[in-house]
């Protein structure tokens, strides 16, 4: 049994990371990708890594000092992470328990986790009491809101980082032709077996979503992720009602709460929390034990490797979303192959750092 860990000090980067195919949503297009680097530094040495995708590169200036406040004030304290995301919760309610507020806390709760599991030399996965193996993956590296004469060429470069048979594919273009074209050319390219997980990334109004929803009905797409805004549960659910296709939505979920409100509103078939948001592992956890209770399966929202270990002890687990935006700011990526992610046999969750692309990278906020 290793000795209490107690927190030390943090350090904070940002790195701004070119990406292989730009996000091109109607929303956004951002030509590089954020990620804030955090270091957990542990009395006795120990060093717990975790990392937060905050979409926006000026958000940097908001989450660090508060990771920072959080590390002071908790310095010393032995690293419990489950007490410390309680305590981090009410000592913070007064400003908001979601947004900034809890991208901090769980940010601080993902490194805790690694620090922990590092110290007693088992992988996250089996730290947490579950088998490290391998854990089956859609691939979310592109397949944007591009022209539907791209897809068949993409969807051919994306089965091939992994040999993948499931991706994820955005729809909501300008017309439900354009959305019908893009669904064809990917089959064309991968045949009639291959998955497609559909993300509308909350582009239609309701009644938009659902003229679109249902004639895209019978495509035999395996979800329709967040067809209109994503709180608008009430409008969720009644689109579910009306669909053959399962609803997914659960990205952003900020907390368990948020799940299990989703849940009891009957508002989706399937869930996919973010750890950023859903209040990394701690979160995840008790989300995860909400969705079980009901049965409902649960997918992933980005950081692939943390996601790994927590699917190989979730329950009602389905898909994990891979997707290598972290890739280069990392000593060792996960290895993808023959569509499922292999979660590495080493203490903790696997996340080092690659320091000469995190200097090429460095982001100054």
């Amino acid at each position: 049994m290793h000795p209490p860990l107690a927190i030390e000090s943090v350090d904070v980067r940002a790195v701004l990371v070119p990406l292989k195919r730009t996000p091109v949503l109607k929303s956004m297009s951002p030509p590089a990708w954020t990620i804030i680097l955090i270091d957990l530094h542990m009395q006795g040495g120990v060093v717990g890594r975790s990392y937060l995708q905050p979409y926006l590169p000026n958000s940097v200036r908001y989450i660090a000092p508060l990771i920072h406040d959080l590390v002071e004030r908790f310095k010393g304290k032995p690293a419990n992470p489950v007490d410390l995301f309680r305590q981090a919760r009410q000592s913070l309610w007064p400003i908001g328990l979601e947004g900034v507020t809890l991208a901090a806390i769980a940010g601080l709760d993902m490194a805790l986790w690694d620090a922990l599991s590092k110290a007693a030399q088992m992988p996250l996965a089996r730290y947490l009491g579950g088998s490290v193996g391998p854990v089956k993956a859609y691939n979310s590296n592109g397949l944007w809101l591009v022209d539907p004469s791209e897809v068949e060429r993409e969807t051919e470069e994306l089965i091939a980082q992994g040999d993948f048979t499931a991706l994820k594919i955005r729809l909501g273009r300008d017309s439900l032709a354009q959305d019908l074209a893009a669904i064809a050319a990917a089959r064309r390219a991968g045949g009639a077996s291959l998955q497609l997980m559909a993300d509308f990334s909350q582009a239609h109004t309701m009644d938009e979503a659902i003229a679109r929803c249902r004639a895209l009905d019978g495509e035999g797409l395996d979800w329709m992720e967040e067809p209109i805004a994503c709180d608008n549960l009430s409008g969720l659910a009644q689109l579910r009602r009306r669909l053959a296709t399962p609803i997914q939505v659960g990205e952003n979920f900020w907390g368990p709460r948020d799940l299990q409100i989703a849940l009891e509103l009957d508002a989706t078939d399937f869930v996919m929390p973010d750890l950023m948001r859903i209040g990394g592992v701690t979160g995840w956890m008790r989300a995860a034990g909400i969705a079980a209770a009901k049965g409902v399966p649960v997918s992933t929202h980005l950081y692939p490797e943390f996601s790994a270990h927590l699917m190989r002890v979730t329950e009602t687990a389905h898909w994990l979303e891979w997707c290598d935006w972290a890739d280069l700011i990392l000593a060792e990526p996960f290895e993808v192959r023959n569509g499922l992610i292999h979660i590495p046999d080493r203490p903790g969750s696997g996340v080092e750092w690659n320091e000469s692309a995190i200097a090429k990278y460095a982001h100054r906020f």
